[in-house]
């Protein structure tokens, strides 16, 4: 049962944008607030950004200016807007509520950064 489900990424030059987005069952959707992460190889997964159920954002520091997270209520969609991105935000990235659940992890997007 499919629950979460990322898309949008691929290969971008650095300075460039991209969109990602993320199909979330209403189950989980309308009674959480929703996150990004992102997990480099070799590395352990790390928070992005949080859109709460209110709308209230919050960001890590390394893409505060650069990243916007938004939720479409009427969708249950959320989204991540990336701008300027660096080769340093190469890496794949997931959804997930916030707090995650570990039973909601799902395949993630690639995004790779690189001219």
């Amino acid at each position: 049962q499919v629950q979460l489900v990322e898309s949008g990424g691929g290969l971008v030059q650095p300075g460039g944008s991209l969109t990602l987005s993320c199909a979330a069952s209403a189950s989980i959707f309308r009674v959480n607030g929703m996150g990004w992460y992102r997990q480099a190889p070799g590395k352990q997964r790390e928070w992005v950004a949080t859109v709460t159920m209110s709308g209230r954002t919050a960001y890590i520091d390394s893409v505060k200016g650069r990243f916007t997270i938004s939720r479409d209520n009427a969708k249950n969609m959320v989204y991540l807007q990336m701008n300027s991105l660096k080769a340093e935000d190469t890496t794949l990235y997931y959804c997930n509520t916030d707090p995650p659940m570990s039973r909601y992890w799902g395949q993630g997007t690639q995004v790779t950064v690189s001219s």
